[in-house]
């Protein structure tokens, strides 16, 4: 985790709870802003972590919001690979345990896209969309998480 971590800017609507940011070596924001409206109008509560998110702000900020429904992830450069290599561990050490969807231009041709799709998806990523329209359903469909646990004393 950095030093001085960005804040997010918290979007609620109520309803379901998303995590949404962009990867770290990408600074394409405006699709970000886009999908974070879209969710918002859709009844999910967004955590906007922005643009250039490494994998450890994601894990801080289901940390922090453990009850998340998922985290999505956007990449508009080709480099998601790249970025969300420690999202494996993440996701084996149980620091993320709710569903990663990753989405965007995952490459400049459709053979390089399908390729990053499926390294993507052997790093534990659960879902890979190539269109951001197919988020809402998606999301929708998935089961709820923000039941909290209590854990004995």
């Amino acid at each position: 985790m950095s030093a001085n971590p960005r804040p997010a800017v918290e979007q609620s609507s109520g309803g379901r709870f998303i995590i949404l940011g962009v990867a770290e070596s990408d600074a394409h924001v405006v699709a970000n802003k886009l999908i974070e409206y879209e969710l918002s109008l859709a009844g999910f509560s967004v955590i906007n972590l922005g643009a250039c998110t490494p994998v450890n702000e994601f894990v801080a900020a289901f940390q922090s919001h453990p009850y998340a429904d998922a985290i999505v992830i956007g990449s508009l450069n080709g480099h998601a690979y790249e970025d969300l290599k420690s999202i494996r561990d993440a996701k084996r050490d149980l620091l993320i345990s709710c569903p990663v969807i990753v989405g965007g231009n995952l490459g400049v041709t459709r053979e390089q896209a399908a390729e990053t799709k499926e390294e993507l998806l052997s790093l534990g990523v659960d879902y890979v969309l190539q269109d951001a329209a197919e988020l809402p359903l998606l999301l929708h469909q998935l089961p709820r998480r923000n039941t909290v646990i209590a854990t004995p004393e």
